[in-house]
């Protein structure tokens, strides 16, 4: 069994509830979105390395860290990566797998933890959502909206119903030089909003084109 990856590396978690801890990520090769702000267009199709899931794991494993990522791209596109989710899980490390919300995720063995993110009217993108997924949802799984403007603000309020958000961490970004933090936060404080304010750590550290970060 193989996957195409786009990239490997070590970096900080800069979203999710996990944002600010050592991560192992693996970019996979591969998305059926394309989203207007998407900063990672270099892994949409094309290009990347077929590499057996046994060299992906031992990679990750060997890095020490106890919390890894797949991601692209849309990993779901490639059929082995509930395989491998499920194969870094049993090493007994935290396993993130972020999916554009397009496809389903229920696919994904329940060690894992799915980071759904759900794209707004801004990405040109918001009518390809599987709006299914918010009732797959399971117990440690996260929602994660990125927001441009009061457009997708909105878009956003209307599927809050749908999350429980007692149970499952609701992550809002303003995207990177879009939309300011403080009137994000604003929104959130005028609301109530029972969300989670995510700035993406990685953007802020590092140069925000910056890859392998």
């Amino acid at each position: 069994m193989s996957l195409l990856v786009c990239e490997s590396f070590l970096s900080i978690q800069g979203e999710s509830s996990f944002a600010g801890r050592p991560c192992a990520f693996v970019r996979l090769t591969g998305c059926n979105l394309r989203c207007r702000w998407c900063d990672t267009t270099y892994a949409q199709e094309g290009g990347g390395t077929a590499r057996s899931l046994d060299d992906v794991v031992a990679e990750v494993r060997a890095s020490g860290l106890r919390l890894a990522e797949i991601t692209g791209g849309e990993p779901l596109l490639q059929a082995e990566t509930p395989e491998l989710a499920a194969r870094l899980a049993g090493l007994g490390l935290t396993v993130l797998v972020e999916t554009n919300g397009s496809l389903d995720i229920s696919v994904l063995p329940p060690e894992a933890v799915a980071i759904v993110d759900m794209k707004g009217p801004s990405s040109g993108e918001a009518e390809r959502m599987d709006l299914a997924n918010l009732a797959r949802l399971r117990a440690r799984d996260e929602v994660k909206f990125v927001l441009a403007g009061r457009a997708d603000y909105q878009h956003m309020r209307e599927l809050l119903p749908r999350i429980d958000t007692a149970r499952n961490t609701v992550n809002v970004s303003p995207l990177f030089g879009a939309l300011a933090p403080a009137e994000l936060a604003a929104w959130m404080l005028a609301d109530r909003l029972d969300a989670r304010l995510n700035l993406q750590l990685h953007k802020l550290i590092w140069p925000p084109d910056a890859r392998g970060v």
